[in-house]
């Protein structure tokens, strides 16, 4: 199979189904930058940064800002542009991250929770859209989105279903995501 097999008119040429994959990841691993940045602001501020939830935030940081180095270099070696409403996820990024994280630990994995839930469906979306031809980007997704997961499941075991109002929380962070996700493809 290669990508775009089965396109009905009106679909993306496989050109642009690879643009907008590699844009898109970017815009998302920036905000996921951007929003561990600002929960590890929020538990400077309030004295919590060596805590638990401080060194695990660290740590799944330190692999957002990997994937986003990988999409970086995808965008300069595919001569795609990035999307517009960077300075925008820059600012939300860090202010969802700071809000979440000054709610507290559990709010800050609940969090977590819902963008990696959201950034799962999305990545597995675009790996079936991915043909043999783009079997590296495809690879590539697979990968992010198992540790993706993986950041998932080490916040619910950290206790994000405890956090206050869980469901409406998550609720509107995948709202938010889902949206984000929609803009950067076409913006």
């Amino acid at each position: 199979m290669r990508t775009g097999d089965g396109r009905n008119p009106g679909d993306l040429e496989p050109r642009q189904l690879v643009e907008r994959v590699i844009r898109v990841d970017q815009a998302g691993e920036f905000g996921a930058v951007r929003i561990y940045e600002g929960q590890l602001a929020a538990l400077r501020w309030t004295g919590r940064a060596n805590g638990d939830a401080g060194r695990k935030i660290a740590a799944m940081a330190r692999a957002e800002r990997e994937h986003r180095a990988t999409f970086d270099r995808l965008m300069t070696q595919r001569r795609v542009r990035p999307t517009a409403l960077s300075p925008v996820w820059d600012l939300a990024g860090f202010a969802l991250g700071a809000a979440t994280a000054l709610m507290g630990d559990k709010a800050a994995m609940a969090c977590t929770v819902a963008i990696e839930e959201t950034i799962d469906e999305h990545y597995a979306s675009q790996a079936a859209a991915l043909g043999d031809d783009e079997a590296d980007l495809r690879a590539t997704v697979e990968k992010f989105r198992a540790e993706e997961i993986a950041h998932r499941d080490e916040a619910l075991a950290s206790g994000a279903e405890q956090a206050p109002a869980y469901e409406l929380l998550t609720h509107a962070i995948k709202t938010g995501s889902k949206l984000a996700i929609w803009l950067s493809t076409r913006i």
